[in-house]
């Protein structure tokens, strides 16, 4: 087909050098093909492609109805191995299913243990660092309450100190 293209592009090229307008009813034969030039205008030639039906081609051989085999007879016996057949397969695919289920079920359960043990450890990761972290800020507590105690320890010896060398100083002035 495309080929047909190629050779028909060609083909209205040298009819458009030798003729600027197309003949109105100008008809092009490709085998299979006919192309019917259209008009042209300032944009390109514009042309209609016509495809024929492979029942209008030049062969007119009629097409040959499907032959159909006559069946045989089937026995009873045959019949029953079939369907023994067909039980087993039937069986075989659901045990193939179940083993299925089954592989998957267990993987769930796997992963839902490891996803429990996982939230185990990290609660006891969390639990251990806020006991670390509690005895931290109790330590520092007591440490500042230690260090205000000693402050006020030595502003009252210093004070007392300030109120013996007052009376002294009263004493000895009066």
């Amino acid at each position: 087909y495309t080929d047909k293209m190629k050779e028909m592009s060609m083909l209205s090229l040298l009819c458009s050098c030798f003729y600027s307008q197309p003949h109105p009813n100008s008809l092009y034969q490709y085998g299979d093909l006919q192309v019917k030039g259209l008009n042209k205008r300032a944009s390109g030639q514009s042309f209609e492609v016509i495809l024929k039906d492979p029942g209008q081609s030049g062969d007119k051989a009629q097409p040959q109805p499907l032959r159909i085999s006559p069946r045989k007879e089937v026995s009873l016996e045959e019949l029953h191995k079939r369907l023994e057949a067909a039980e087993e397969r039937r069986k075989s695919q659901e045990a193939l299913v179940l083993k299925q289920l089954a592989e998957k079920r267990e993987h769930v359960q796997e992963v839902l243990h490891k996803l429990h043990k996982e939230n185990n450890n990290f609660s006891k990761k969390t639990e251990e660092k806020l006991i670390q972290k509690m005895e931290v800020n109790k330590e520092n507590r007591e440490a500042h309450l230690s260090a205000l105690k000693q402050r006020l320890r030595e502003k009252e010896v210093h004070a007392a100190e300030v109120r013996r060398n007052k009376e002294r100083q009263t004493d000895l002035s009066g």
